[in-house]
């Protein structure tokens, strides 16, 4: 049961991730594309644990944390540069 759950999810969040990807891509802003790019990090972050669940490591629930940690990083630095024109003062 948890398998078919955690394939549906898998799809579910791929669908997802295409659909980010795709206003990465075409995104009318920059601000847009900071938040498709926060998205797609969100969603890789979901695969994984998903993954996690299903395969029962708990390897995959370090690397989580670590995409996670770097998603917030890239996102600050991103939004940073759109509104100052620097990352480091």
């Amino acid at each position: 049961m948890i398998t078919t759950a955690a394939t549906i999810a898998a799809v579910m969040l791929g669908i997802a991730l295409l659909l980010a990807g795709w206003r990465l891509v075409r995104g009318p802003s920059a601000a847009d594309r900071i938040l498709a790019l926060d998205t797609c990090y969100v969603n890789v972050l979901a695969l994984v644990v998903v993954d996690g669940v299903r395969s029962g490591s708990a390897v995959t629930f370090e690397v989580a944390i670590l995409i996670a940690l770097l998603g917030f990083v890239g996102t600050v630095c991103c939004a940073r540069y759109l509104k100052r024109g620097s990352v480091i003062d």
